[in-house]
């Protein structure tokens, strides 16, 4: 099998999402019961028939993590380098049809920026930008990663798709991980969002894990946007990607999103609303299915969602985030991506976490740059 879409095309949504929905109340019990989980009891853990065992699941959810991750939660920062982007996706405030005010940081601003998030005491740090490759593609990524290597112990990169050549040279200069969503896995859904653009070649995005995999990135984070499309099969496709891709590139570790839709300029309603209670229990459906996983939770989440879901198995943790470029020092006044919801600073969110009893590390690996 040469890539994770040869897997995928045998594979079709509407039966897949009627084959959650029949799942039983039988079928959770084994779920919950076994002690190793396939991707059927995935599937009956996020359906409808697991909704009265939500509390059994998290118990279990936050057994398995506090096993594995024992009282830790990683914290780490975003920082947006630009909002300029060739494409039209209609849940994006940075959509090229949006007309607002354009900006990508020079390295005098950048490093502005990584001043502040530093004095904030962030290691782990995450470099977004909108996809606009002449502007702020490969050479501009590169520089940027050169400029900030020595600064951080972890750079994590969310941009548009590359090459597995191009990953290849990140890599050599510091880049750990690649966080790049499918946003849908339904494929015609994802073309409605993404008219226009780079991104709306489907089966290129979906083959982006595959070329990370190959170039030997450290870490890969999935996920998928939730309110474009049912939740349940999306999150199934999640599972199948993730579990295709530990079995291929068994080196590499991976981690999980969960982010929802959210207001930005230009608005989009979600076509499926996905509750709390749904999201806490596909969070601990992930737990359940894989040990090892990590998952993560930013700052489009409630302060009292967030507050409720760290000790039920999320491992990491962002903060204090902005989604424009220069939010932090150099324009904080520049438009957003998207709306965050949880906004205290980063000083209450460690309070709140080592009130729960957590352990707030700041930094777990790092690639002993020498600059």
């Amino acid at each position: 099998m040469s890539s994770f879409k040869d897997l995928f095309d045998t594979y079709n949504w509407d039966d897949t999402l009627a084959s959650i929905f029949s799942k039983t109340e039988h079928d959770v019990l084994r779920a919950l019961s076994n002690t190793k989980r396939d991707l059927e009891d995935f599937k009956a853990l996020i359906s409808p028939a697991a909704k009265p065992y939500l509390e059994q699941m998290a118990q279990l959810s936050r057994k398995l993590t506090k096993k594995r991750f024992g009282n830790t939660i990683q914290m780490y920062s975003p920082m947006y380098l630009s909002n300029e982007c060739q494409n039209i996706c209609t849940y994006c405030g940075f959509s090229m049809t949006n007309k607002i005010p354009r900006r990508t940081l020079t390295d005098a601003e950048i490093l502005k920026e990584v001043a502040y998030i530093k004095s904030k005491g962030y290691e782990h740090i995450l470099l977004v930008t909108g996809e606009a490759n002449k502007i702020v593609g490969v050479d501009y990524i590169n520089d940027a990663l050169k400029l900030i290597r020595s600064k951080f112990s972890n750079i994590t990169i969310e941009v548009q798709p590359l090459l597995q050549d191009e990953y290849e040279v990140l890599i050599e200069n510091g880049l750990y991980a690649v966080l790049v969503y499918q946003e849908t896995y339904h494929r015609e859904e994802y073309k409605k969002h993404h008219p226009k653009g780079k991104k709306s070649n489907f089966d290129f995005r979906l083959d982006t894990p595959d070329r990370l995999g190959k170039a030997g990135i450290h870490k890969i984070g999935l996920g998928a946007l939730f309110g474009l499309e049912d939740w349940r099969a999306d999150s199934f496709f999640t599972a199948l990607h993730l579990k295709y891709l530990q079995k291929t590139y068994w080196k590499t570790k991976y981690s999980i999103s969960f982010p929802r839709l959210r207001p930005h300029s230009g608005g989009l309603e979600p076509k499926v609303e996905m509750t709390d209670p749904d999201l806490v229990q596909l969070i601990c459906a992930f737990r359940l299915l894989d040990e090892d996983v990590e998952l993560s939770m930013s700052t489009r989440e409630s302060e009292v969602f967030r507050n409720n879901i760290v000790n039920l198995g999320i491992t990491s943790i962002s903060a204090e985030s902005k989604t424009n470029p220069g939010g932090y020092a150099v324009a904080p006044e520049s438009l957003e991506q998207f709306e965050i919801s949880d906004e205290r600073p980063t000083e209450d969110i460690t309070a709140m976490l080592k009130s729960q009893g957590l352990d707030v590390v700041w930094k777990d690996w790092a690639n002993n740059w020498q600059d």
